[in-house]
């Protein structure tokens, strides 16, 4: 007794705090919306599929251990024992129905949970009718917080949501910044956002509250303040709560959304009263900027071969660095020195940011890396010109010119 006490205390000890679990509210496996509902009861039913065989895989190898320890001399031993039908169809048929059970259960719920897929039910036994109309909400992720825009009502906010409760809602959305994932775990699953592109979402939510909402992939040193209110609202607390957005915000055109879109961290919540009018279409196009190329001309441009003139303006247009997150490093006015892409010194007119010499330069009349070298007399030297005879896919001998373009103005 004395030695089992210790034991015992230790395994209270561990069993207490997950006991205290047990008033916790886990959102995931108790959902507010259909859709994740219905994501709960997946995982839920996996789980249990999954358990049918570890629990008697568990069950048996202990059981013998337990039989056939070294002290029980009643167990049968039998060194020639190599085969039994029995067992083995057992071993294989087992696994097998259960990964037949699996895959069907996830071929089937990939399909009606795809968030691509319009709602057809706002809950069990309550299909979607042909008098519910989606709420349109258009997501944009920023540097570190989110902005909505409700186009049916000509409004926006930052870091706050609202939707009716029973209410489809059909989320489009999209990022001005990096890639993020757009979560709300009582209402639906995970999707991510990424600049230039439209993802989209159907979900519903199903019971009035506040709700937690985050971006569930990292993103920066703003990640974990990236978060927002979602509320599950009744019609006619939706209403109010647009007449409210209309009341106390203020316009916003592209000039204001540009000083959003600037990075910040734990952004107040913010309402707009009015939007420009495509404004969301010029974010997703890139193009919110004067001057710059939208996705869709220069997907254009590309369907037609490409511009053979005039391609420096549409590279200028192209550029995308509204943060300034590579200043010094990048093409283009506005965002530290002009180079040539992908220069190297002494053409990127920076100082080298060591004395090792680079492979394939020569250094300078000081001594110093950083200088190219010149053609050797005679041209080609054996080789192409301007790479001092250096064979195809050989690394260039020391002192040897670098290739053209790596320096070109």
């Amino acid at each position: 007794m004395v030695v089992l006490r210790p034991k015992l205390l230790s395994v209270l000890a561990t069993l207490t705090p997950l006991a205290t679990l047990s008033g916790c509210n886990l959102v995931v496996m108790n959902p507010s919306g259909d859709v994740a509902a219905q994501q709960s009861d997946l995982i839920v039913v996996s789980t249990l599929l999954m358990l049918v065989i570890i629990v008697p895989v568990i069950a048996t190898t202990l059981f013998f251990a337990w039989r056939y320890r070294a002290s029980n001399a009643k167990a049968k031993y039998d060194p020639t024992w190599h085969h039994s039908t029995g067992l083995e169809v057992l071993i294989w048929t087992a696994p097998l129905m259960i990964i037949i059970a699996l895959g069907a259960l996830t071929w089937i719920s990939t399909h009606l949970l795809d968030p691509y897929r319009p709602l057809d039910r706002i809950g069990a036994g309550r299909p979607v009718t042909a008098e519910m109309r989606p709420l349109t909400v258009e997501v944009v992720a920023l540097d570190w917080k989110w902005m909505f825009f409700y186009p049916e009502y000509g409004i926006a906010t930052v870091n706050e949501l609202a939707a009716p409760v029973d209410r489809p809602i059909a989320f489009k959305l999209t990022s001005a910044a990096q890639m993020t994932a757009f979560y709300v775990p009582a209402l639906a699953g995970m999707i991510y956002t990424m600049p230039g592109m439209e993802t989209k979402l159907h979900g519903v939510i199903n019971e009035a509250g506040v709700y937690d909402g985050f971006a569930s992939h990292y993103n920066g040193p703003g990640f974990s303040r990236m978060r927002f209110k979602f509320h599950g609202l009744d019609e006619a607390g939706f209403e109010a709560w647009v007449q409210r957005v209309k009341a106390e915000g203020t316009p916003l055109d592209r000039a204001a959304y540009l000083q959003v879109e600037k990075p910040s961290e734990a952004e107040p919540v913010r309402y707009y009263a009015s939007v420009e009018a495509d404004l969301y279409q010029a974010i997703l196009g890139m193009c919110v900027e004067p001057g710059k190329m939208c996705m869709h001309e220069m997907m254009a441009i590309d369907a037609q071969g490409g511009v053979a003139e005039g391609h420096e303006a549409n590279r200028e247009r192209l550029v995308h660095d509204r943060t300034g997150s590579h200043d010094g490093f990048g093409y283009g006015s506005g965002h530290g020195a002009e180079e040539a892409p992908a220069a190297t010194a002494p053409a990127s007119g920076r100082e080298p940011r060591s004395d090792e010499q680079p492979q394939g330069m020569a250094p300078d009349a000081g001594g110093q890396a950083g200088a190219p070298a010149t053609a050797p007399a005679g041209g080609h030297g054996g080789g192409h010109e301007g790479h001092g005879g250096t064979a195809p896919g050989a690394p260039p001998e020391p002192g040897s010119i670098a290739p053209n373009q790596l320096n070109q103005q």
